[in-house]
């Protein structure tokens, strides 16, 4: 598909210059650049995510399982040292 799009005239130059020193054409800079885009926008949506699901409280449940294996591994980390 084809679309017209405007863009500063520096950034078409370096556009230009990097196609020239690809061997590739405008096009081909500028799919490869809004894939990369499109990808980062995707992985930035899933960090978000991440994070606003760690951001929830932990249940007392979660908290106990937690605290228990800690000591559980802190238990095997010194039996395996002495």
């Amino acid at each position: 598909m084809k679309t017209a799009i405007s863009i500063p005239d520096d950034l078409f130059q370096e556009i230009e210059k990097l196609a020239k020193a690809k061997h590739s054409s405008r096009s081909k800079v500028f799919v490869a650049a809004i894939r990369e885009y499109l990808e980062k926008q995707k992985n930035k949506k899933l960090l978000n995510d991440i994070n606003s699901a760690c951001i929830i409280a932990e249940t007392s449940e979660e908290s106990y399982a937690r605290k228990k294996a800690k000591k559980r591994y802190s238990k095997a980390v010194i039996k395996e040292r002495y």
